[in-house]
């Protein structure tokens, strides 16, 4: 059985931007790697995945760890997007993409909410997979994704080594997130 991946730096610097304590959905969450980074910092984190079993047992693994509810489901399905608006303080995705929902993905956030997302982009299919342009990233595609909704803070479209790889990331805050108040003006 192969070993999960570790969890992605990236995803790890950004959870310090969600609020203490708060409610964190990891998208096709896996082995789980970032559920449990997550719970283990003191999140409600739910996980879905079409597949649990690999998270599943990762959790059992791990339990001192905060309440951590994972849910099999299908989202290319076609079925509704299973969560509601505005009910998430933060969104994990990493590794996965399906554009037709990107739109629920965002707005699944709480206006003061976090997105932090990290999958391949476009170029990569020259160097492994995946190599299908559906699954592959346009540069600038989720900033696209976010604009008028979310605010960025921190975006790249580049090639990774250790493994080879061309990847895009975003994080991005709602609009009333904390982050986001400036200093009054004396």
């Amino acid at each position: 059985m192969r070993e999960s991946s570790p969890p992605s730096p990236w995803v790890k610097r950004f959870l310090a931007a969600v609020r203490p304590g708060g409610r964190i959905l990891d998208v096709a969450c896996g082995s789980g790697r970032h559920t449990l980074v997550a719970a283990s910092l003191g999140f409600a984190v739910t996980g879905i995945d079409r597949d649990i079993s690999k998270a599943r047992k990762q959790v059992e693994a791990c339990a001192a760890l905060p309440a951590v509810d994972l849910i099999e489901g299908d989202l290319e399905s076609g079925d509704p997007w299973p969560f509601a608006p505005a009910s998430f303080d933060a969104v994990v995705v990493a590794n996965y993409l399906w554009r037709p929902i990107l739109p629920d993905i965002v707005a699944t956030l709480a206006t003061s909410g976090v997105l932090i997302y990290e999958t391949f982009g476009l170029g990569n299919e020259r160097l492994g997979r995946p190599s299908n342009p559906d699954f592959l990233l346009h540069p600038g595609e989720l900033l696209k994704a976010v604009e008028g909704r979310l605010v960025p803070i921190a975006y790249e479209h580049l090639r990774m080594e250790s493994p080879d790889r061309v990847v895009q990331r975003l994080c991005a805050l709602g609009p009333d997130h904390e982050g986001l108040r400036m200093p009054p003006r004396l």
